[in-house]
């Protein structure tokens, strides 16, 4: 079958987006080698995925070539690669972040749209009025022409429902998954140099995720005042909201218990994860959550937000709060703190529910999807 994608993301973007293509490409690639994939992308960057896939014999990467399309290279991505498509005889064309291009009705093949959330349709206050209106504008026609919609939640399936009156039956719900390398312990060597790069401490909490309001990170850091002297290790990309957390933690004393780190390598993660006590994840909302999941594949405790999506990724056995709630917070996170007992069962049965999660039985489900 000849499969292509909008891998747009997979090279240029560093998390989310571009974490779930690059899980995705990867996976599909490796196991199911009896594929042609076709990737498509505005530009290219010499990251690991691009040195790992460019070695692949069953994948093509496609990028704009005249001068206009390579000056113009979103008109091209939005207009130019349908006659491509058509050109390759591709089969199934699957937009991973999405969208669909505009045209794209002039496609011969299925056509396919993975939609990750509308959280600028639920908190609109989050989003600049002309991001939401022109993600509103691609994610609707995306979902109005698509032959199939891949939502990554039930979450996401509802409100693709609710706010596009898209029928049921043409949504199905086909979560993500973390990369393969969550899925094997580092090495003991390898662990203390990830260790003794970012000078972990031997115990501490850790959040993942990019520094911005609906991350809500300022909420675990009132809820550190409320906890014993336990630091907090941050990874993550800083956005004008870190600005807020850093005033709260400098006012409140607590720059000592609170470590920020940026540019942490994909492969060095789960070490982190690993050596962290509990993870702590009280996102306002999300699509699904992926760092949960990584979470629960290292075997870490995870406290996360009730209700939303978050049951979906993190399971019955992890606890869930308000997420605006800083003492309930801190309370949950002294509860854990102070019984091993309930840490150890708790990564035992996250460990074995994230296995539905693994990259291998995610891609299954998409190729059945394909085949069908």
């Amino acid at each position: 079958m000849n499969i292509a994608f909008d891998a747009k993301r997979a090279f240029l973007n560093t998390s989310g987006l571009g974490n779930y293509a690059r899980t995705l490409i990867k996976t599909l690639a490796h196991h199911h080698p009896e594929n042609q994939y076709t990737l498509f992308t505005t530009r290219t960057s010499e990251n690991d995925f691009y040195k790992r896939i460019s070695q692949s014999k069953n994948i093509q990467i496609e990028q704009p070539q005249g001068f206009i399309d390579k000056k113009l290279s979103s008109r091209w991505r939005s207009y130019g690669i349908t006659d491509i498509l058509n050109e390759k005889n591709i089969q199934v064309y699957h937009g991973l972040s999405n969208e669909l291009p505009f045209n794209i009705d002039k496609f011969k093949g299925k056509k396919i749209v993975t939609i990750h959330d509308l959280i600028f349709l639920r908190y609109p206050e989050l989003y600049p009025l002309i991001d939401s209106r022109i993600y509103n504008k691609k994610f609707r026609h995306a979902c109005d022409t698509a032959d199939q919609i891949i939502a990554i939640s039930e979450e996401t399936k509802k409100d693709i429902e609710k706010f596009y009156f898209i029928p049921s039956d043409k949504i199905k719900v086909v979560y993500q998954s973390c990369d393969e390398v969550y899925y094997t312990a580092p090495t003991e060597q390898f662990s203390q140099e990830v260790i003794s790069r970012y000078k972990l401490p031997a115990d501490f909490l850790l959040y993942v995720g990019t520094i911005e309001e609906r991350k809500n990170l300022l909420t675990i850091a009132k809820a550190l005042k409320h906890v014993e002297n336990i630091p907090l290790v941050v990874v993550g990309k800083k956005k004008k909201y870190f600005k807020d957390v850093m005033e709260y933690v400098q006012k409140n004393n607590l720059e000592n218990r609170i470590i920020v780190l940026e540019n942490v390598a994909n492969n060095e993660l789960p070490v982190i994860y690993r050596q962290a006590k509990i993870f702590i994840y009280p996102s306002i909302f999300e699509g699904f959550g992926i760092p949960i999941v990584e979470a629960l594949i290292s075997k870490t405790p995870v406290i996360t937000t009730n209700g939303g999506c978050f049951p979906e990724a993190g399971g019955p056995d992890s606890v869930y709060v308000n997420p605006s709630d800083e003492n309930e917070l801190a309370q949950k996170i002294t509860t854990l703190l102070d019984s091993e007992n309930t840490r150890k069962q708790m990564t035992e049965k996250g460990f074995e529910y994230a296995q539905k999660f693994h990259p291998t039985t995610i891609t299954q489900q998409l190729i059945e999807i394909y085949n069908k």
